[in-house]
């Protein structure tokens, strides 16, 4: 079998150690892909500080774009040359919810095991099976996937633009347009500048919201939010409200967090108009609980919705947003702040600890 290497976890609160692994063949219904680029997402952060459970060893990442190498049986949608984008919710397409369309949030696969459709991995070294993150570990030179992770997208897409397709800019993105559905004049706040957040601006300006505020206590994340298309930029130095309110007198129509945190999940209500929606787009740690006033939302008619994976379609939503791109109207590449190296990914991680980037992008 031929060998690979990939910055592989052991276990919570630890480096990644970069490990040459074994990688079996494709079997039926699997595809074999040598990755182009990774992103580093905030998720990959929280199995690594033991916010979220996963098995070990495994290598991590799941923000991933590359070329097909090989295919198993029944495979056909894609063939070995094939540029693609991977989604780490893949559909088992028999579920209740994918035979509604709601791919997002499929109950028949085996992502959140990190496995394959059988429940195994085809990774593995002297001591055993290895798992990929999410079914695909993208911080691997090369992975074998499920096929119905696969999605082709055009070659003129580069492989770092491409992988954050994948993640962030479908969460960030969709959140916008399918999730929320937030129309052309409406007034919109996003939480948190990291490349989720700068993904649902690019969504707002897509969508032709108005106007599009940015909260961020980072200047240089502020800045990435008014290329993005962002109108307003907020530091939360003091009131939030009252720097919203300056803007909009009313409050936003919308209000969407993109960090992942208990302290600005609840700052939404405050910025958030009578009758207005809150998106909840980041990810908490698990087990965390947030606390809204009981009689506000009755009384003040505003709701609540979560948006997971942005309510994407991907073999739908991952060529159009590749389109959009090519189209010069997603500035996908703008969100990359930082291009690594696979050994690097340590240093990467320790910087979104940080708060410091929006997007590294291991490039292979």
């Amino acid at each position: 079998m031929p060998t690979i290497r990939a910055a592989v976890l052991d276990g919570p609160n630890q480096d990644l150690r970069i490990a040459e692994l074994e990688l079996a063949p494709p079997g039926a219904g699997e595809v074999r892909i040598r990755y182009g680029a990774s992103g580093v997402c905030h998720s990959d952060l929280h199995v690594v500080d033991g916010e979220w459970s996963a098995p070990f060893p495994i290598v991590l990442g799941h923000e991933g774009a590359g070329v097909v190498e090989a295919v198993g049986a029944g495979v056909e949608h894609v063939a070995a040359g094939d540029h693609v984008v991977l989604s780490w919710w893949y559909p088992c397409g028999t579920c209740r919810q994918c035979r509604h369309g709601e791919h997002w949030v499929c109950s028949g696969n085996h992502a959140d095991e990190s496995v394959l459709h059988d429940g195994t991995t085809r990774l593995s070294n002297a001591d055993g099976a290895v798992h990929q993150y999410l079914s695909i570990g993208t911080f691997g030179e090369q992975a074998v996937v499920p096929a119905s992770a696969v999605v082709p997208i055009p070659p003129e897409v580069p492989f770092e633009v491409a992988c954050l397709i994948g993640c962030g800019v479908a969460t960030g993105v969709g959140a916008v347009i399918n999730t929320a559905g937030v129309e052309p004049g409406a007034s919109v706040a996003v939480i948190g500048c990291g490349g989720v957040g700068l993904s649902v601006i690019m969504g707002a300006a897509l969508a032709g919201a108005d106007p599009i505020i940015a909260i961020d206590r980072e200047q240089a994340k502020l800045d990435l939010a008014l290329e993005a298309g962002a109108t307003h930029g907020v530091q939360p130095s003091g009131s939030v409200r009252r720097a919203v309110r300056a803007i909009v007198p009313d409050f936003v129509d919308y209000a969407f967090e993109a960090i992942g945190l208990k302290e600005t999940v609840e700052v939404m209500p405050r910025i958030t108009r009578r009758g207005g929606t809150m998106v909840m787009v980041g990810m908490t740690p698990e087990d965390t609980k947030v606390s809204f006033d009981g009689l506000l939302l009755p009384s003040s008619g505003q709701s609540v919705i979560g948006s997971s994976y942005g309510s994407c379609v991907p073999a739908v939503d991952f060529p159009r947003l590749a389109q959009l791109h090519l189209a010069g109207r997603l500035p996908i590449d703008r969100l990359v702040t930082h291009r690594i190296a696979l050994d690097e990914v340590n240093d990467a991680l320790a910087a979104m600890r940080r708060r410091e980037r929006a997007r590294s992008v291991i490039v292979y």
